[in-house]
């Protein structure tokens, strides 16, 4: 006998709230990084955090777990050593990465504008509504394709918050802080802190995210060939991030 699924109200509301389409959000789910000063109500969290958990796992093993941190003690706390790591980390890439050079300089070139909203980011990290720490309960030795159990249920979570009418970005800040956090928060031994995502109500928008031409990132039959295909709709727009590309 199969398991009763969620509530009807929540799967109405869920679906009611939703009004991109799944694809729309596929190519508009923007790293948001600057959100309004108001709280994520629990219902959408709720929302959220129950796609994220529709995710596929290894062998629907099902092992990530969510720390949601809003308000409160431990949840400031959590901030406060998140806040100290993101800006020590963005000071030191925004070096090593010219972001203080070269076009970096140049106020409405892509770098300089990507260098105001980090500042201004990790700025106010504090102050950022919710902090999501998905962690995943380990069942092996640790190896190269654990991520693929955690990973899915972030992009799931992106995804839905899109769809809902707020926004994320997933993040490292707490690797230099995990062992102070595992504490604060008691993480078992078994389990780690797999990202840092913060989530909140766009202070900007979403929009058409900007990759890599299609026929530089599929291949058909070998290696650097593209099918005639992999061709982007027309009026794409791309970015110049990423690896240099070969001579054309």
């Amino acid at each position: 006998m199969d398991a009763p699924g969620p509530p009807d109200d929540l799967r109405t509301q869920a679906i009611a709230g939703d009004t991109v389409g799944l694809l729309e959000g596929l190519v508009t789910t923007r790293a948001i990084r600057r959100y309004l000063p108001e709280p994520v109500p629990d219902r959408v969290l709720r929302d959220i955090l129950f796609a994220a958990t529709r995710a596929p796992s290894g062998s629907n093993r099902q092992p990530f777990r969510f720390l949601v941190l809003q308000h409160g003690p431990v949840a400031a706390e959590v901030k406060r050593l998140l806040a100290g790591v993101a800006r020590s980390m963005w000071s030191v890439k925004a070096h090593l990465d010219g972001y203080d050079r070269g076009s970096g300089v140049t106020d409405d070139s892509p770098k300089a504008r990507m260098a105001r909203t980090m500042a201004e980011y990790v700025a106010h990290f504090e102050q950022v509504p919710v902090v999501i720490l998905p962690c995943m309960q380990r069942y092996r030795a640790p190896d190269t394709s654990e991520g693929a159990s955690v990973y899915p249920a972030c992009q799931n979570l992106l995804l839905a918050a899109r769809g809902l009418g707020y926004g994320g970005v997933i993040t490292g800040f707490h690797g230099a802080v995990e062992r102070e956090l595992t504490e604060l928060l008691g993480v078992p031994d078994n389990a780690f802190i797999a990202s840092t995502i913060t989530l909140g109500r766009p202070a900007g928008h979403h929009g058409p995210v900007r990759r890599r031409p299609l026929s530089e990132l599929v291949y058909g039959d070998a290696w650097g060939t593209a099918p005639d295909w992999a061709q982007d709709p027309p009026g794409t727009r791309y970015t110049s991030a990423g690896p240099p590309r070969p001579a054309s």
